[in-house]
This record gives structure tokens, sequence and C-alpha cells, in this order.
């Protein structure tokens, strides 16, 4: 059982495209939706009308389309600090402000910078995919993986909370220029309230790391292998469907001069 979506170019795109397959589907919500962007970090900012109408909307939920790209990677830190030393301020400050137990601070990034080990240091996957990646002596195109679900942390009776990114890959394809892609898969995920800001965070980071690399950026993949529409809390309670109807008509709208 699978739902794919059709190959789009770029992060609104998709959002709309996988939005509209899983809310036709009973109950609105679907098993293993397949999701690609061709170019994942093309306008991929509030700059596009598309995307400053979902931000508006979630603005109401907490949960703004920036807010959920920084939980998978914290551009702003990125472009002030660089690398490797934003991962130092991230760590240092960022969790202080933000961990909410020692299960789970919110951020997948924590996860790819310290993951719990049960003895010596906690390793930084990112970092290390990005060495390997530059590392002219590394041969396997096809090896560098990142895991964020913790079997330890994150294993409980909880049907939404905690983690619902679970696992990343990155490829290189090979040719004149290397270009990187990338394979995202999540546990559950909540298509109004999380998935256009988890497909911009996840571009970011691909865009990080080719960068790093010297890599071109290539296509995204993300399998939620549950999906739904979800009705997110906004001023306190649940957004109706009718308001989320009517967000995605504004969304429709504003993508009128692109098509044009």
């Amino acid at each position: 059982m699978y739902l794919p979506i059709p190959s789009q170019p770029d992060c609104a795109s998709a959002w709309r495209e996988a939005v509209r397959a899983v809310d036709d589907r009973p109950g609105h919500s679907a098993y293993n939706v397949i999701i690609d962007i061709a170019n994942p970090i093309a306008h991929a900012t509030l700059a596009d009308a598309r995307i400053a109408v979902v931000d508006g909307f979630l603005s109401d939920c907490d949960k703004s389309v920036e807010t959920v790209a920084n939980t998978i990677f914290p551009v702003g830190l990125y472009r002030r600090y660089g690398a490797p030393a934003f991962f130092d301020i991230f760590r240092d400050n960022v969790l202080k402000k933000v961990r909410r137990s020692e299960r789970w601070s919110g951020y997948y990034f924590e996860r790819m910078i310290q993951y719990p080990v049960a003895e010596g240091d906690a390793p930084n996957q990112l970092w290390d995919i990005v060495g390997r990646l530059k590392n002219e002596g590394v041969r396997a195109l096809n090896k560098f993986e990142l895991s964020l679900f913790d079997p330890v942390r994150d294993v409980d009776n909880s049907p939404y909370g905690g983690q619902c990114l679970s696992f990343i890959s990155f490829k290189v394809i090979p040719g004149t220029e290397k270009t990187l892609t990338l394979t995202a898969m999540y546990r559950n995920h909540f298509y109004i309230e999380k998935l256009l800001g988890n497909l911009i965070g996840l571009g970011r980071l691909m865009d990080f790391v080719a960068h790093e690399a010297d890599l071109k950026v290539g296509g995204l993949t993300v399998i939620s292998t549950h999906a739904e529409i979800d009705q997110p809390r906004r001023n306190g309670k649940a957004a109706s469907r009718s308001d989320i109807t009517a967000m995605i008509a504004k969304f429709d709208q504003a993508a009128v001069p692109l098509a044009a």
C-alpha cells in the first residue's frame, strides 16, 4: 500500500500535491506516501507567496513554517557562525533554551550532531558524513546514513508525541558534477502543521551538506509511512476543516501568477 505523489519542482508545489492526494483518501489519511522534489531549495523562503500563506495560517499555532524548518536545520546559526562553529553555538546556547526533557528537545538537529551512545562522546553524525563526502579516499557513494529514532528514548505509548522523522539517507550520484540526493522517512506526518516546514528544513540540510562537501544539490524524496491532514490547534482550539480549506484556497490563489 503506497501513495506516490507526482514529482514536483519545489517544496511548496510538493506540499500542495501531497495535501491534495492525502485529503482525498478515506479519513483524510494515508500510508506510505512518497513525495519527490526536484529542487528542494528553490523558492524555499517566505518571499514565496504560497509559503507565506501557510506560514500565516500556522503563526497562530506557534508552529510557523520557519520554526518547523529550524528543528531540522538552524540555517540562521549556520549563516552567522559557519561550520563547524555553529554546532557548539547550537549545543551550548539554543538547546539550553528549548530542551523539554532529556528524552526530546524537539530538535532533530540535536540528534544529528550528538546522538546518544552507551559509552564515550555522542557522535556528530552530520559532520562525520560531510567529512566522508569530502574524503577522496571514500569510494562508497551510498553509505551516508543518519539515524534519528532512538529505541531507548522513543518507544512509549504516545501515538504522536516525540520524534516523527526516523531516518535519512544521503546518496551521491556520480557524474561530471557530483550530485547529492536525500531520502527521509517519517513514522507519522502531520501535513498541515509540519510537512511544508519539514520539506524546507530538509532542503536546507541538503544545501548545507552539499556546500560543505562541494556537491550539487539534487532531489529530495520523503516517505511518510503514515500521513494525515491534521487540524492543528489555533488560538486554543483545533482548526476546522473549513479553516484549512480556506487556507488552501489562498495558497492556490497565490500560486496562480507562478503558473501564468
